[in-house]
């Protein structure tokens, strides 16, 4: 990986910077870099997981398809931070389960599997990390099965937009769908009712927030 700045995983992974030197270097070394374009398949469900990857650059998001054909957002890796589907595969020597998708160019460091189990064996820090990650997703994701179960769609369809945090979405109502594990057409409905009731403005390929309170009303219902 010549001319690759090992201070950029330093400063997005805090819990390699206490590995000396010389083993921080060796670790690195045996990582590949891998770069992937926006829509690429990352990983693919089945298939077996050669590695535990440091995502640098770019987001990928994790989705499970359903028997119909659907997907359903399971949740999304940023720099600095990893996939439990992943660290799952590594550490129970199973297949995914899931596929990765990147919704930007993605840049990944993919550590072999023989040197993240030798981390999580002997580096308490990477381990805290590894494990910390885990509870925080499957805490997000206990968030989801509550959600699907128990929430009506529109509910999760405001809660969604709320979370976007910005005023204009530029997103198109298949990919609220996906995020949703729905169907565009459903959403659509819903998206028409929002406008209807002045919550939202809507366009070509983006909509505006405009009553960010009433959605907050209509998604603690």
């Amino acid at each position: 990986m010549e001319g690759f700045d090992h201070s950029k995983i330093v400063a997005l992974y805090s819990a390699l910077a206490d590995l000396p030197g010389r083993l921080f270097d060796e670790t690195v070394a045996l990582g590949a870099i891998c770069r992937f374009a926006a829509g690429s398949e990352v990983f693919a469900e089945g298939l077996p997981c050669p590695g535990f990857p440091l995502l640098i650059e770019g987001s990928l998001k994790v989705v499970k398809l359903a028997g119909n054909g659907r997907e359903l957002l399971l949740y999304r890796v940023r720099p600095g931070g990893s996939c439990i589907i992943t660290s799952g595969c590594l550490l129970g020597h199973t297949a995914y389960n899931a596929r990765g998708i990147a919704e930007t160019p993605l840049t990944l460091l993919v550590l072999p599997a023989g040197a993240f189990r030798r981390l999580v064996a002997g580096h308490l820090p990477f381990r805290d990390y590894v494990f910390h990650l885990l509870a925080e997703r499957i805490g997000e994701l206990m968030q989801l099965v509550e959600e699907v179960a128990f929430a009506r769609l529109d509910q999760r369809l405001a809660r969604l937009l709320l979370a976007k945090d910005v005023m204009v979405i530029a997103v198109t109502h298949q990919q609220l769908a996906d995020e949703l594990g729905s169907v565009r057409e459903i959403v659509s409905r819903l998206l028409k009712g929002f406008a209807a009731q002045g919550l939202v403005a809507l366009s070509r390929e983006q909509l505006t927030l405009v009553d960010r309170d009433g959605l907050r009303r209509l998604a603690a219902v």
